[in-house]
Order: C-alpha cells, then sequence, then structure tokens
C-alpha cells in the first residue's frame, strides 16, 4: 500500500459485494505514504455526517485525526503518520442527528481483553507455515470417499492451567494435539473463536469477524495451533456464525446511526429467541463483510472449513416467529431470499477458491439440497448436521430397555432421508447443556447401564452413515453437565468404566478409518443395507455396511438381555470374525460376544444366501467382517 486513498476499484468492488480481499482494503493496516510510515484506516460508515479515528496515540480526541469520505461509496479512510502496530484504537461517528457514537471496527485484526473493547492495529508479518502438503493433499483429496471424524472443543474449558487460568492456543497445541492423535480423530472442530464479549456466550455473539479472541493469545499463537495440527495430520474447523450479532453498543448494531448491518423493522432485523440483531443479506456492502470474514478466516489461519450457526435461523423469515410477528418477502412466502442466495455465493466463493475445504450446515428443518450445489437449486454445503438422526436416537435411547420395542421406528426412520443430503451425525455441545444432561445421564438404568448404553451409542453413531462429531468429554463418560466456566472432569480417568469409554472412542476411530466400508460410501444409498430392521420385539437392529471391496456386519441389542443363538442372514458363508464388540472387558462391559468368531453355512435365511448364528452382549454393539 503506498497511498492513504482507497482505489475506485477497491470501492466499486466493495460496493458491488465481490470484494473478497475486503479485510486487505478496509480496517487498519500499516503502510507507506509519500515516504512516511504509519497506518491507514478505513470504516463503511455512509449515513454518517463525520467519522474520526481515535486512539491512544491521539488521546481518544475525534478532533485529531479526522476521516475523508469517498463519495458515495460510504466509505471514510485516514493516514496516521508514525503510527506502529500495538496501537489502540475506535471510530468515533457522528451521526446524521448530531449524535457521535464510539465504535470498534468491525475489520479489526485483534482487539483487547475483554471487558476492554478497542481494536489494536495488526501488521501481517509473515508466519512461518509448515504445512505445504497438508495444503496440498487437502485440495487433492476425495472427502465424500475418506474418513471425517471431529472432535468439537471450546478451546476455554477443554482443560485448564494448573494455575486455574484457560490453556493459550499454543499451550492448547502441546496438550490437545497429542490426546486427539491418542483417540484417532481427523479433525478438531474449534468453537468459535471470533472475538466475543460475553463468556457464556460460548462465542457465539460475536462482535469481532475477522479477530481471533484475545482470551487464548494472539493472532499469530492460533496459527501456531493450526499449523501444528496440520503437521501432525489433524484437520481444524471454525465454528462461523454468520446469522445474526448481538446489541452490544459498541459494535454493529446501529453503526453510524442507522441499521446498517440489520434491518430496520424488528420483524426481520430481531431475533426472538437470541435478543440479537439479523443481518441485511440484501445489502452488497454487508454480504462482502460476510464473505470477506469467511474467506479471510480460510486464507490467513489455513482452516480446513466453517460450521455455519444456525443457518434455519437464516433461510425462513418466520423462523420462531407468530403470525403478525415477519414479514413475507416479494413473493408472498416465508423464504428469506437475500440469505438463500447470500448462503449460495458464500459456498461458492469459499469453494472456488479454497478448493478441499468443507462447509458444513447447522440446519434443523427439512429445507431441500442444503448440501447441492446452486447450480441445481441447492445451497451449496458440503454436509448438513443430521439433527434428525441426533434427536431420535437420544430420543429411543432415553427409554427404559423394556419399552424401546414401541419406538423401533426412531431407530428405522432415518434411513428412509439419510442420503438424500451428505450429513454429519452430531453428539455436539448443545445436547449436554441448560438441564439436557450429559450423555452419559441422558441414558437410564444404573451406572453400569447408563455406560454400556453410551458405549452402544457411539458404535452405532460410527457404523451409521454420515461423518461422526462428538463434543469434548463425551468420550470418556463426563458425568456433570458442561460449563464454560470450569475445564472438564479428567479426574473420571482414574476409574475404570471411563477409561473404557475413552478406549472405546480409540477403537472405533480407527476401525472407521481402517475400514473403506464404514466410510467410502458414507453418503451413497449402495453403502448401506438392512439385514434386519423389523425385530422390534428384542429390540435388534442388523445391517451391512458396503465399500468398494469390503463388507461389515453390524448387530445391536439395545436391551440387558444376553442372546443366544441369533441367526441373521449374510451375504456369504465362511468364517466371520468379530472385530469390534462394545460389552468387552477393555471397554468396561461383561465380556459377553464371539471371540473365536463365527462360520456362516449355507442355510438361506432373510432372502440371503448364507446364514450365522451369534451371541448378542447386553445393550451392545457388535462389529463382524468375513475372515481374508
Amino acid at each position: 500500500m503506498d497511498s492513504p486513498l482507497l482505489s475506485d476499484y477497491d470501492l466499486y468492488l466493495f460496493g458491488e459485494g465481490r470484494h473478497w480481499h475486503i479485510y486487505n482494503v478496509l480496517g487498519a493496516h500499516p503502510c507507506q505514504f509519500q515516504g512516511e510510515h504509519g497506518v491507514r484506516f478505513a470504516v463503511w460508515a455512509p449515513n454518517a455526517t463525520a467519522v474520526s479515528v481515535i486512539g491512544d496515540f491521539n488521546g481518544w480526541q475525534p478532533a485529531s485525526n479526522p476521516m475523508q469520505c469517498h463519495g458515495a461509496s460510504g466509505v471514510w479512510s485516514a493516514f496516521v503518520p508514525g503510527l506502529e502496530p500495538g496501537a489502540l484504537y475506535k471510530f468515533a461517528i457522528t451521526t446524521r442527528r448530531g449524535e457521535v457514537r464510539v465504535k470498534t471496527d468491525p475489520y479489526g485484526q485483534q482487539f483487547e481483553l475483554r471487558p476492554a473493547n478497542a481494536a489494536v492495529v495488526t501488521a501481517r508479518e509473515p508466519f512461518n507455515w509448515g504445512d505445504g502438503d497438508w495444503l496440498a493433499r487437502r485440495r487433492q483429496d476425495a472427502w465424500q470417499q475418506t474418513p471425517l471424524s471431529v472432535y468439537e472443543v471450546h478451546a476455554g474449558s477443554w482443560r485448564h492451567h494448573g494455575s486455574g487460568r484457560w490453556l493459550t492456543y499454543r499451550e492448547l497445541a502441546d496438550q490437545l494435539i497429542p490426546y486427539v492423535l491418542e483417540l484417532g480423530f481427523t479433525h478438531i472442530e474449534l468453537l468459535p473463536v471470533t472475538e466475543h464479549p460475553l463468556d457464556e456466550s460460548w462465542g457465539y455473539q460475536t462482535t469481532g469477524y475477522y479477530a481471533p479472541t484475545r482470551r487464548y493469545g494472539s493472532p499469530d499463537d492460533l496459527r501456531y495451533l493450526v499449523d501444528q495440527c496440520h503437521r501432525h495430520g489433524i484437520g481444524v474447523l471454525l465454528d462461523w456464525v454468520p446469522g445474526h450479532f448481538p446489541e452490544d453498543e459498541h459494535a454493529l448494531a446501529r453503526f453510524d446511526g442507522t441499521a446498517l448491518y440489520e434491518h430496520e423493522d424488528p420483524r426481520r432485523g430481531k431475533h426472538q429467541d437470541w435478543g440479537t440483531l439479523i443481518y441485511n443479506y440484501g445489502r452488497h456492502e454487508v454480504r462482502n463483510f460476510l464473505i470477506g470474514s469467511a474467506l479471510y478466516w480460510l486464507d490467513t489461519y489455513h482452516l480446513d472449513g466453517l460450521r455455519v450457526d444456525a443457518v434455519a435461523s437464516m433461510l425462513y423469515l418466520n423462523y420462531s416467529r407468530r403470525d403478525g410477528e415477519w414479514l413475507p418477502n416479494a413473493q408472498g412466502g416465508n423464504e428469506n431470499l437475500e440469505a438463500i442466495d447470500f448462503l449460495r455465493t458464500l459456498n461458492e466463493v469459499c469453494q472456488t477458491r479454497f478448493p478441499g475445504i468443507l462447509m458444513i450446515a447447522e440446519e434443523s428443518t427439512s429445507w431441500p439440497q442444503v448440501t447441492r450445489p446452486p447450480r441445481v437449486g441447492g445451497l451449496g454445503f458440503n454436509l448438513k448436521w443430521n439433527m434428525g438422526w441426533m434427536h431420535d436416537t437420544l430420543d429411543y435411547l432415553s427409554h427404559d430397555p423394556v419399552h424401546r420395542q414401541y419406538h423401533h421406528d426412531k431407530l428405522t426412520f432415518g434411513l428412509m432421508y439419510a442420503f438424500s443430503e451428505n450429513f454429519m451425525l452430531p453428539l455436539s455441545h448443545d445436547e449436554v447443556v441448560h438441564g439436557k444432561a450429559s450423555l452419559l445421564h441422558k441414558m437410564p438404568g444404573d451406572d453400569w447401564q447408563q455406560r454400556a448404553n453410551l458405549r452402544l451409542l457411539f458404535a452405532y453413531q460410527y457404523t451409521y452413515p454420515g461423518a461422526k462429531l462428538l463434543f469434548m468429554g463425551g468420550e470418556f463418560g463426563q458425568r456433570r453437565e458442561w460449563s464454560e466456566i470450569r475445564e472438564l472432569d479428567w479426574e473420571l480417568l482414574q476409574y475404570p468404566g471411563h477409561q473404557g469409554l475413552k478406549t472405546l472412542i480409540r477403537d472405533l476411530n480407527h476401525l472407521y478409518r481402517g475400514t473403506p466400508s464404514l466410510h467410502a460410501r458414507d453418503y451413497r444409498a449402495d453403502g448401506f443395507e438392512w439385514v434386519d430392521c423389523h425385530d422390534a420385539p428384542q429390540s435388534v437392529i442388523s445391517y451391512l455396511r458396503q465399500g468398494p471391496d469390503d463388507t461389515t456386519l453390524v448387530v445391536i441389542n439395545f436391551t440387558p438381555v444376553v442372546r443366544y443363538g441369533y441367526r441373521i442372514g449374510v451375504p456369504r458363508s465362511g468364517h466371520w470374525r468379530e472385530v469390534l464388540n462394545t460389552d468387552s472387558t477393555y471397554y468396561g462391559g461383561s465380556n459377553v460376544g464371539n471371540p473365536m468368531g463365527l462360520a456362516a453355512r449355507d442355510e438361506p435365511w432373510m432372502g440371503r444366501p448364507a446364514s450365522l448364528e451369534l451371541t448378542l452382549p447386553p445393550l451392545a454393539a457388535v462389529v463382524l467382517r468375513p475372515a481374508t
């Protein structure tokens, strides 16, 4: 940058909503002008009558550094000579009513530690990335044929330092990476680490869309975490929130005295459930702000994808609203046409510019073609959270085993739509808070039965079609609900039952990753086949997973009754071996099963050419494969 002024082309692209490197233009950027080093500031405030940059370098006085408006673009800029990185700054914005509003920079790339909220001038110094091989492989990978097992993490509560403070991004790298490698997950997903004022929001009320939260360190500290993950073969996903933003006075709300980023009418502009504001996706500059944010994280932090929060709330104008509380679109419908167009553009731009990244939708309704390309009417996501599978499964398991036979359809209905989208199976943070109980305590029965049910759930998730996601703590049977204010209850691992759950997750990940039939056709109907979905009286299901050259048989007994001589049809005779049994003593079970393997006879059964008889352990899943 050799000028404090913005180019006409920059302003044109921004006005069109197509400036994909807007984070290099707006905000604060060290540069040189007329031979003098300093910082160029630029901010969009089209309805302001005056804008000044204020900071610790001018005593926070608006008169010291007024900014110049660039015509009809609504963009204001100023060059402050002699200013160095590390300076604190905000914008003083004079509204049409003559009020002065002090705002932080929407494009700020670093902020003070909360509760302070000034932006920090940040130099984009070269980072010594060592993940070139990872990025090259990512561009070439056929993700639909590869395993995807995600460990969801809240950075502030996974583990604390011995002093009780949060771990830094660098400390997370040193402790989290060995743990994830031990358990065999392919990816980490971070709950939002975009800057946010309130710890209790978990990052979902974002105020800094271009800044990692200062709670855990600097931008380069976060880059270190991502780089180290990549060097060790672990992908990193970020939970990202383009659906709403908080009303905090210092942030985006009524930024220039008007509803700039949001809608003026609360029937379109306010989330009644969350007390937050809804973006105006029909405004080009707002769309550019959000898409620029997504690209910024993918570009400058080498992230492997984004989980897009609350997509359903974006798609429907009447989301969580009664009649009379919402405004229809121009066609009289309840679809948010501007948001639909935004999401399609977002996905196309991100996946075009960064091949191999994953765009994942948290979408909880039956909106069609969420994971289909925009050219055929889809939204263009790679994956969609399968909330139906999650709710049905947890509801089924909540019942006493004696009553499960009356709810068998909860296990079978999901296959009616399992391949209509590319699904991810989430056991997420949302299910272990606000009185919902931990995964372990959702299960009925005594302590042994609770752990057995949880082991069964994990095996069911890992052998069912779809990518996998598990929130931290579930892997060892966290007993208390998750809280953002404390670390996980790691002391539970001293008990064999909890250590057994952790061992099971490790073995399930290794089985899932090493068995093509369990992942190569996760999103195709020819990768799954029921053996028997009708045995409701005994609460047993059995199915085959098919790969290009291999077959896996899964049989799950959802009751505490051991079933001997349970006969099922199989596609071939010969020897079958038990490759995983959740009732193994290794996992805290009773060790009932088929340790010596089984011989399938040439006796047709259930329409198949061969059959075998096996022992079904109590509240357990067994996984079998033909012996080679």
